[in-house]
Parts: C-alpha cells; structure tokens; sequence
C-alpha cells in the first residue's frame, strides 16, 4: 500500500510539474522555409508564453503568434506600434533608419511603406522573398503573440539561442 501511494504522489508531482512548465513555456516545430537561415523546416524552438506580460516586445524579436484559430507562425518583429517601415533597394527602414541584418537569407525584392497601428507590430520572416508575412497581409494584433521564441532545442546538433540581432545604422554612419 506504501509502495501505491509513493507511485501517486509521483505521477501527482510529474502532472503538476508538466502543466507548470507548459503554462510559462511552449514548444513549437518550424514548420516552412520562411525564418531561414535562422530557422530551419524540423527545427523546435522553445517559446517564452509570458515574455511580454513582464517585459516589452523589442524590435529583432522573433515571436510565434496565432495567424489564425488553426495555424501559428513564427517571424521576426521589425516594427513597433507608431513606426513607420519602409522597404526599398533591398533596404529596410524604420522611421527612415536602415537596419544592419546579418540574419536574412537576401535583401528583400519588393518595396513598400507602412505605418504601424496602436496595438499592432510589423514582422518579416528572415527569408524575405520566400516568406509570407505583414509585407503581404498586414500587422500583427499584439493579443495574438503567443510569445517570444529564445532557443532552439531539437535537432541537438542545432541547438542554439534566439537572440535579437537587429541595429539601426544611424544616418551618419556608412
């Protein structure tokens, strides 16, 4: 009988424990081509779910987000509330600042200009011409972030953490 109650306290920490973790942390397969070289089709990342009820999103982050009430998707924030983006020659700027992105697969090949709404932010997968994102469909509603992916975790030999790599080069600078 001793031997029973030992197994149910067990398997009562483990349940408690799993459902702990899963309401601060996500998991999340990459499932296109879109966040390469970053992300890869396979790859797992880990999501932090309440990233942004303690902390601010920042431009560089690289968030999954419900694009509808059957998919999620996963893209990197280049725009904040109040922004104005502005894609063109390969460029993209923010409040007319180009940005330093050593993490895209090739300068984008299409322009255009986008003033980002209270509430929402722009994002672009890092494989811009291969990505379906708010340069094609829109902003992203804030209440629809699901959090903020910070490392990947499987396949082990591709384990990595997520940072935010995006400057602005000031305009005085080459």
């Amino acid at each position: 009988m001793k031997s029973l109650g030992e197994i149910f306290q067990t398997l009562l920490l483990a349940f408690v424990l799993y459902f702990a973790i899963d309401a601060v942390v996500a998991r999340v397969r990459v499932e296109n081509i879109s966040m390469q070289p970053t992300l890869k089709p396979g790859e797992f990342v880990l999501v932090h779910k309440l990233a942004y009820r303690f902390g601010e999103i920042k431009r560089g982050d690289i968030v999954v987000f419900h694009y509808s009430p059957q998919e999620d998707y996963i893209k990197r924030v280049i725009g904040l509330p109040g922004d104005v983006v502005e894609i063109a020659d390969g460029l993209v700027k923010v409040n007319g600042y180009p940005l330093k992105e050593p993490y895209i697969n090739a300068p984008p090949m299409y322009t255009g200009s986008w003033q980002v709404p209270e509430g929402k932010v722009f994002v672009l997968g890092d494989n811009r011409n291969q990505s379906s994102d708010s340069h094609t469909w829109g902003f992203v509603p804030v209440e629809n972030i699901v959090g903020k992916a910070f490392v990947v975790y499987w396949p082990l030999e591709e384990m990595k953490v997520l940072t935010t790599q995006i400057t602005v080069i000031a305009k005085n600078q080459p």
